[in-house]
C-alpha cells in the first residue's frame, strides 16, 4: 500500500509535466514503477493504461478549447497503427541498438528544433486537403519508427507537426488524443503477461487524472505557445538521456 501511495504521489508530479507536452508519462513511470519493486510487465501495462487516462483527461479540455486538429488527428492515428507492425516485423531483421542510437540523434534534433527553431505558423482553416495528407505523413512516419523502435509514437508527432508550422498548443493536444488510443494498445499486449496490481493501479490512476487536469490547465490558461515549445524541447532531452543512460550502461 506504501508503495502504491508512492508510486500514485509520482505519478501526478510526471503526469502534470509531460500533459502539456502531450507524450504520456509511461516512458519515465515505467523505470520509476521497476525501481519501485513493481514487476516489470505490470509497471509497463500499468503505465501505458495511465497514460490513457491521462490524455482521456486531457482530451476532454483541449476539445472544449478547440485544440485537437481533427483532420490531421484520424489520418495519423489510422496510418501509424497500421503500420507499427510493419516497422515492428522490419526490425527484427536489423541492429536494434543502431536503430535506438539513430533514434537519440533524431530526438536531439527535434528537441534543437523545438528550444531554437522558429516556423512559420501555419493557417489551418486555410487548406483542410494539406492538413489530411499532413496528417498520413506524420502517421506512415511516426508509425513505422516507433514500431521499427519500440517507442511511442507521440515522441515524433509532436516536434514533426511544429517542424510542419503547426501551433505548439494544438500540435501537443492532437498528440495528447492519439496517444489515448495507441497507448491503449500497448496496454492490452502487456496486461496478457502480468497481473495489474488494483491498489497501484487505484492510486496510480487518481494521480494520472490529477495530473492531467492540472497539466491541461496549465497548457490552454497558463502557459504561452514559446513556453510550451520549450517545454516540449525539455521533455525530448530527457527522454534522449533516459535512451542513452540505457545504451551506455
Amino acid at each position: 500500500m506504501v508503495v502504491s501511495a508512492i508510486a500514485g504521489t509520482i505519478t501526478l508530479v510526471f503526469t502534470t509535466l509531460l500533459t502539456i507536452a502531450g507524450v504520456g508519462a509511461a516512458f519515465i513511470l515505467i523505470p520509476v514503477f521497476i525501481a519501485l519493486g513493481i514487476d516489470l510487465h505490470v509497471a509497463m501495462a500499468t503505465a501505458l493504461l495511465l497514460n490513457s487516462i491521462a490524455m482521456i483527461f486531457a482530451s476532454y479540455r483541449f476539445v472544449r478549447k478547440k485544440l485537437i486538429l481533427w483532420k490531421i488527428a484520424f489520418p495519423i492515428l489510422i496510418v501509424a497503427t497500421t503500420l507499427s507492425p510493419v516497422g515492428a516485423y522490419v526490425s527484427k531483421g536489423l541492429d536494434r541498438e543502431l536503430l535506438l542510437w539513430l533514434f537519440v540523434g533524431f530526438l536531439l534534433f527535434a528537441a534543437s528544433m523545438m528550444l531554437l527553431y522558429e516556423s512559420k505558423q501555419k493557417n489551418e482553416k486555410s487548406s483542410k486537403t494539406r492538413q489530411v495528407i499532413y496528417g498520413v505523413s506524420v502517421g506512415a512516419f511516426a508509425g513505422f519508427l516507433g514500431g521499427l523502435l519500440g517507442v511511442g509514437g507521440g515522441n515524433f508527432i509532436v516536434p514533426v507537426l511544429v517542424w510542419l508550422g503547426f501551433e505548439p498548443k494544438k500540435a501537443s493536444a492532437t498528440t495528447s488524443f492519439i496517444v489515448i488510443f495507441s497507448s491503449f494498445s500497448g496496454f492490452i499486449g502487456h496486461a496478457s503477461l502480468g497481473n495489474i496490481s488494483i491498489p497501484l493501479l487505484g492510486f496510480t490512476a487518481l494521480g494520472s487524472a490529477l495530473g492531467a487536469v492540472a497539466g491541461s490547465w496549465l497548457m490552454t490558461e497558463k502557459l504561452k505557445q514559446k513556453q510550451i515549445k520549450m517545454m516540449i524541447g525539455m521533455v525530448l532531452l530527457v527522454i534522449a538521456a533516459k535512451m542513452i543512460w540505457n545504451l551506455v550502461l
